[in-house]
């Protein structure tokens, strides 16, 4: 495709998630699910790469950071589960996957 528009994935990328997708073994509605859902969050980055970008050079770059870490946030680190679990289960609301947090947390403790 010619003249392409800055958030279209480069072919090679689109060839490399439908290797993914066929290495998952995604039969054809799964198979096209797993490739638009990565094209989505590529082009999704690019856009939010771009609005950095500009932030950074226009504004300010402590704004762009910002930006970057609102829009994607790192997930919570095990110790943050596990104090989120904790805080669960003092409350009586925990579940299952409470317990097995906690395990993992303790596991990673040094004795």
């Amino acid at each position: 495709m010619t003249n392409q528009h800055p958030i279209t994935p480069p072919p090679e990328l689109v060839q490399q998630w439908r290797v993914e997708a066929a290495n998952r073994q995604y039969v054809s509605l799964e198979f096209d699910e797993y490739i638009a859902e990565e094209a989505a969050q590529w082009g999704a980055d690019q856009e939010l790469e771009a609005c950095c970008h500009c932030f950074a050079r226009d504004l300010r770059e402590s704004l762009a950071l910002e930006l970057r870490a609102r829009r994607r946030p790192k997930p919570p680190s095990l110790k943050e589960q596990a104090l989120d679990a904790h805080n669960r289960m003092m409350a009586g609301t925990e579940t299952q996957d409470d317990w097995a947090i906690v395990r993992r947390a303790l596991e990673q403790l040094d004795d």
